[in-house]
């Protein structure tokens, strides 16, 4: 074998093999070296970036929960604001405080007219007049003393 400051020729394919195996070796382990830092830094980099995926996934699962919450409430919403029209409609028109939740109609208007055409069919039918229904049935005799008495004492 040859010394590393002197030259020696090779002459067996062997001896030329384990040289140029033995360089290739040197010259992998130099540029391995050199990309050890890079490769390293790419792990971080990897590392990191799964983290935020992870944050960012999270985050996108608690924006849901949060949406449907939302949509939720502004329901309830909508049907407190409703409810408060429809009352306030009803006492505003006459209609018993029970009644409110029947009225039915989208827009404050169309609650409106709904409350006023229950409330028609709610209403009595028109007293009749006194004298045109008797309140007593009495015999003609005892309704011509009573006539008498009116008329003599003022009654």
């Amino acid at each position: 074998m040859a010394e590393n400051n002197e030259f020696s020729p090779i002459n067996t394919q062997d001896e030329f093999d384990r040289i140029i195996s033995q360089r290739l070796k040197r010259e992998r382990e130099t540029v391995s070296k050199g990309y050890e830092d890079s490769i390293a830094a790419l792990r971080a980099d990897l590392t990191a970036r799964d983290e935020r995926i992870h944050t960012l996934e999270e985050s996108a699962k608690a924006h849901e929960t949060d949406a449907k919450t939302i949509a939720e409430l502004q329901s309830r919403v909508r049907g407190y604001e409703a409810d408060s029209v429809k009352t306030r409609i009803a006492l505003e028109t006459g209609l018993p405080y029970g009644m409110a939740s029947r009225l039915a109609g989208d827009t404050e208007e169309a609650i409106r007219k709904d409350a006023e055409s229950l409330l028609k069919l709610m209403k009595p039918a028109a007293a009749p007049l006194a004298t045109t229904v008797p309140t007593r049935q009495t015999d003609p005799k005892q309704a011509a003393l009573e006539e008498l008495a009116k008329q003599l004492g003022g009654n």
